[in-house]
């Protein structure tokens, strides 16, 4: 760091200036502390413990650059607006500065209605996106498809969810504070379906993502309670409901049945976020 020069001991560091070899006496050495503590001070000490506990963001707050401007009513152009690369790092236990994120933007769909796709994949190895980009291991990975209408979302996610649950090895209904999800299993990865507003979210957690030391049914309602605060203030107002509030544990709650949209009939629209 910057302003900070140290030399290094058999018992670690200490700071070094040429006039600290003629220091003698009690009275030099405390004026020596105080000058090692005013010095060590100022140079910044990250910590890569990973049992530190983790805030949850109010809708409001932002880091990214004009952050007192009301955003666009769109799907943010960088994952990074919707989770910044440290938090996830930090939910997974990871070193600081090692996670990276790419995102994806895809391409409008008039047959349902969708107006607007973006992908965001979560990753550890602290590679960034250039070139060949990151191929570390995924942390986790975020599909979000914009509708023109909440209806349209909605139908989808059940054309969706119903396609998801044929193959899955086990699948429940469940709820993030009041928004409708679809917790679905299988033997490599966990997926988290939901429907907010005019948007559908689809979160992927494999079951080898690094630092994932959780049940996949704490792991996915915890990312979406942290990501859905982010996208309400995006969508059209008369669309946008109010976001789930956090609650101290994540686990989904059972729920009733959705209502079922039944098999997309052959030829019919595919499931897809």
């Amino acid at each position: 760091m910057a302003g900070c020069s140290v030399r290094r001991t058999r018992s670690g560091t200490s700071p070094f200036t040429p006039a600290s070899r003629s220091w003698r006496g009690p009275a030099a050495l405390l004026a020596g502390a105080a000058l090692l503590t005013g010095v060590l001070s100022g140079c910044g000490i990250a910590s890569g413990d990973s049992g530190i506990a983790v805030p949850t963001f109010a809708a409001e707050q932002s880091t990214a650059a004009g952050a007192d401007e009301p955003p666009p009513i769109a799907l943010p152009t960088d994952c990074a607006r919707l989770m910044d690369p440290e938090q996830a790092g930090a939910l997974f236990g990871q070193v600081l500065g090692s996670v990276s994120v790419q995102t994806v933007r895809g391409v409008p769909e008039p047959s349902v209605n969708r107006t607007e796709r973006t992908a965001c994949t979560y990753r550890a190895g602290g590679q960034a996106f250039d070139g060949p980009g990151n191929r570390g291991p995924v942390l986790y990975q975020l599909n979000i498809g914009r509708y023109g209408d909440a209806a349209s979302a909605t139908r989808q996610w059940q054309l969706n969810t119903n396609a998801e649950r044929s193959n899955a090895i086990a699948s429940r209904d469940v709820t993030v504070g009041s928004v409708p999800g679809v917790l679905i299993e299988r033997p490599d990865e966990s997926t988290l379906a939901l429907v907010y507003g005019v948007d559908t979210l689809t979160f992927v957690l494999p079951v080898a993502a690094p630092g994932q030391n959780r049940p996949a049914s704490e792991t996915l309602p915890d990312l979406a309670q942290r990501i859905i605060p982010a996208l309400t203030p995006t969508q059209p107002p008369a669309a946008a409901p109010t976001p789930p509030a956090a609650t101290p544990a994540a686990t989904p709650e059972p729920a009733a049945p959705a209502p079922q949209a039944g098999r997309a009939p052959a030829g019919g629209p595919t499931g897809t976020t």
